[in-house]
């Protein structure tokens, strides 16, 4: 089942969960699950609020509800660049279900890579060495829907874009997963994907956040109140007004640490 497939969203909100293991790499409790109801089958990743970390910079809301709302985000400004996303129970209570995205072997789109082993087109974003004492350059495609990606980043304030978030699922697709810690008041933007740093935002995305734009002035402020405090709410308008007029990819501020760590 792909995420655009109408009955995701059903199967998600209603589907009985069967817990089949654990992503261990995962700072909090990330099960990965098969999820099914009436003829529909799929697997999705069930992150219980009862298995998060307390964060002592996010004390509003739960991580689960930050993940739906960077969801509800993305759908509202018609992007659909996150996986079909929800808050139900579950069975360790309630929490966020996410549709699982299949991926392509072999196709990354964000990589650490030996500088002559750079794709033509990509965007290098950081010249390092490996634990080798060997040149490598952290680097990311040129693909616009990681492009669009980047600048849904900046509105959602993400301080947690890694490489490893970024997928390129069997649909051909690209979806963004890991939203826990998004939507802060303050400026929180960590990333690896710096690749447009300064240039000036295509025609999509300005449409982009025009559409965004006019969603918050309609119903997605009550929707996003669910989950996030009315502060929280005014930061994404404010964020989204503040591209849209400077219609320019930001650069890293060199007061703080604009990469997450790991960087997958």
């Amino acid at each position: 089942m792909y995420p655009s497939d109408p009955a995701v969203t059903e199967l998600l909100a209603k589907g009985r969960i069967e817990v089949e293991g654990r992503l261990v790499d995962a700072s909090n409790a990330t099960l990965f699950c098969e999820i099914s109801g009436g003829d529909a089958t799929a697997h999705c990743v069930y992150k219980p609020i009862s298995g998060e970390r307390a964060l002592w910079d996010f004390p509003d809301g739960t991580l689960a509800g930050r993940e739906v709302g960077a969801y509800l985000v993305s759908e509202a400004a018609g992007l659909h660049l996150i996986p079909p996303t929800v808050l139900r129970a579950g069975p360790f209570g309630p929490g966020m279900v996410q549709l699982w995205v299949d991926t392509k072997e072999g196709d990354d789109l964000v990589d650490v890579l030996s500088p002559s082993d750079v794709p033509t087109g990509w965007r290098r974003v950081l010249r390092a060495h490996d634990r080798f004492g060997e040149p490598a350059v952290l680097a990311h495609s040129d693909h616009a829907s990681v492009r669009m990606m980047a600048a849904l980043d900046v509105v959602i304030n993400n301080a947690d874009r890694k490489g490893g978030h970024v997928l390129h699922g069997t649909d051909g697709l690209v979806y963004g997963v890991d939203h826990g810690i998004c939507l802060h008041t303050e400026h929180k933007l960590r990333t690896v994907l710096w690749g447009w740093s300064g240039e000036r935002l295509p025609e999509d995305v300005l449409e982009m956040l025009g559409t965004l734009r006019e969603a918050l002035r309609n119903d997605l402020g009550d929707d996003l109140s669910e989950h996030l405090t009315r502060a929280e709410i005014r930061g994404l308008k404010r964020r989204t007004e503040e591209l849209q007029y400077k219609a320019e990819f930001p650069s890293p501020d060199a007061d703080y640490r604009a990469i997450p760590w790991p960087a997958f």
